[in-house]
């Protein structure tokens, strides 16, 4: 960093929750431009993929009559795709189409009462879930609605709003920057980490908020959607190492529905870098994959 840059500080909000970047420019640089350029590459997120707007594009498609094609704009088709992909890899453990069962259970933006949902009418919601219902028109750049099919992309958007954020600071010459768009502070009862990370992203998925108990029994946030139902003995935080924060996003969430031990297992096999923190009897534990260790030993060179 020269004499004459500093390190700014940026906020705003988006998707539910605050955004931060923290970059170097000149002293002298006007930082309003700045702000206005950020904001709107989230607010682009929001307006084709946020389902608490009645006019964005992805709640024009939930609403779509059964057996029509969509011809989605390039961000929707980039996360959908993306998300299809990462659903399809950890056979459904991440899934985007799972937004009603969320409101049933009593999250996402139709949420209605917190409660543990009747059988009969889980069973009836389930049934219209589905990642493998999604068919897609590449050449056109179209998805298809079977019918009813409702998409929520709120695990995998907030990543790659970070990466549009990045991309646009290197277009107008920001070469060093962090962006930020945190949903919560997942493990932040654990001792922290340094990671070393070069144009890389990192995202955490936690149960510290957006739980409630029932009959001495809590229910996360997190649904698994092979079951239908919170994720039982869920991780603690699952943090994900990736080459983008979308990705990063995404498997983070699909490593906390496996569970440590499963995901712990994926991770491994498939070369994810994921640190997983566990709740015991004695406290926290931690353990990771050696492509997340890789970046810790990195971090002391």
């Amino acid at each position: 960093m020269s004499s004459n840059s500093d390190i700014a500080a940026l906020g705003g909000h988006t998707m539910g929750t605050s955004w931060s970047v923290k970059l170097v420019a000149a002293r002298s640089r006007d930082l309003h431009p700045l702000h206005a350029g950020i904001q709107a590459e989230l607010d682009r997120v929001v307006a084709q993929m946020s389902t608490w707007e009645s006019d964005s594009d992805i709640s024009r498609y939930n609403r779509a009559a059964a057996d029509s094609w969509h011809a989605l704009p390039d961000d929707f088709w980039t996360v959908l795709s993306t998300a299809h992909d990462i659903a399809e890899r950890s056979a459904g453990a991440f899934d985007p189409t799972i937004g009603p069962l969320v409101a049933l259970w009593g999250f996402g933006a139709d949420a209605g009462a917190q409660a543990v949902p009747d059988p009969a009418r889980l069973a009836e919601v389930a049934a219209g879930c589905g990642w493998n219902k999604l068919q897609f028109d590449p050449q056109t750049q179209s998805a298809l609605q079977p019918g009813g099919l409702q998409l929520d992309l709120s695990a995998i958007a907030k990543g790659y709003g970070v990466d549009l954020v990045s991309r646009w600071l290197r277009r107008i010459g920001i070469t060093a920057a962090l962006v930020e768009a945190p949903e919560e502070d997942a493990g932040a009862e654990y001792p922290p980490r340094v990671l070393a990370l070069d144009d890389l992203a990192v995202a955490t998925s936690g149960d510290r908020w957006h739980q409630f108990e029932r009959d001495g029994v809590f229910y996360s946030h997190t649904l698994d959607p092979r079951s239908h139902a919170p994720v039982n003995r869920a991780a603690a935080a699952v943090t994900v190492i990736s080459r983008d924060a979308m990705r990063a996003d995404a498997w983070a969430t699909a490593l906390t529905v496996m569970g440590a031990e499963e995901g712990l297992a994926f991770a491994n096999d498939h070369d994810l870098a994921a640190r997983f923190i566990t709740r015991s009897s004695n406290g926290l534990i931690e353990t990771m994959s050696p492509a997340f260790q890789r970046y810790l030993d990195a971090s002391t060179q």
